[in-house]
């Protein structure tokens, strides 16, 4: 990550690992509500402003390293290859952070990353951001499609059922990485599941769960 980087950019990026960590921990000790952005700072030994220098605030501590990802669906749709549909760039990018146990798609059992993912669900606030965060993937997609020629109402549909069927797959992640199981133990199944509801959508759903 560090590679081609500047030793002022390379000081700055430990900064803000050093202070992710340290609220990370705090929030994770005492929870979020009860702990200072002044005490954050003490814990990662740099000055409250240099805090808001790296941070916004409080939600941003937690909430950075998802909001990086808002905008990796719409992307992997305006980098696909010629021929490929947008189903096919959202599935394989999918799969392709299963495979290599990315948090952002719920698939890493870095211990630093479950005390985040509990915090963000015990946490209302910070619950609500992360929602806002995945409306934001949902209209970034709809516009990449929009960019496209897709008439609006319908780049919106597609969208929700994309980013639908992403939010579904990565919440069944969480739950059995939150439980306890291992990432590794959860890739075959998350691959699986993922193939069957992209599957669905690909395949429409016309005949599913058709009532006997």
């Amino acid at each position: 990550m560090t590679e081609g980087m500047s030793l002022r950019e390379r000081k700055k990026l430990q900064t803000r690992h050093r202070l992710l960590a340290a609220a990370t921990a705090l929030f994770a000790e005492r929870g979020f509500d009860k702990v200072s952005v002044a005490e954050i700072a003490e814990a990662a030994e740099v000055s409250k402003m240099t805090v808001f220098n790296y941070f916004a605030g409080k939600e941003d501590l937690v909430l950075a390293p998802m909001e990086e990802h808002i905008g990796d669906v719409a992307r992997a749709v305006r980098d696909r290859a010629s021929g490929e549909s947008v189903l096919a760039a959202v599935r394989g990018q999918f799969l392709a952070c299963v495979e290599r146990r990315d948090p952002s798609v719920g698939m890493s059992d870095a211990p630093v990353v479950l005390r985040v993912r509990r915090l963000i669900v015990e946490t209302p606030a910070l619950l609500t951001r992360a929602h806002a965060f995945s409306m934001r993937s949902f209209d970034l997609l709809a516009e990449a499609l929009v960019e496209e020629g897709e008439e609006p109402a319908i780049a919106r549909v597609v969208a929700a059922q994309l980013i639908g069927t992403r939010n579904a797959l990565i919440q069944a992640n969480q739950l059995r990485l939150l439980a306890g199981e291992s990432a590794d133990a959860v890739a075959p199944d998350a691959v699986a599941l993922a193939e069957r509801a992209f599957g669905l959508l690909a395949d429409g759903l016309a005949d599913f769960a058709t009532r006997p």
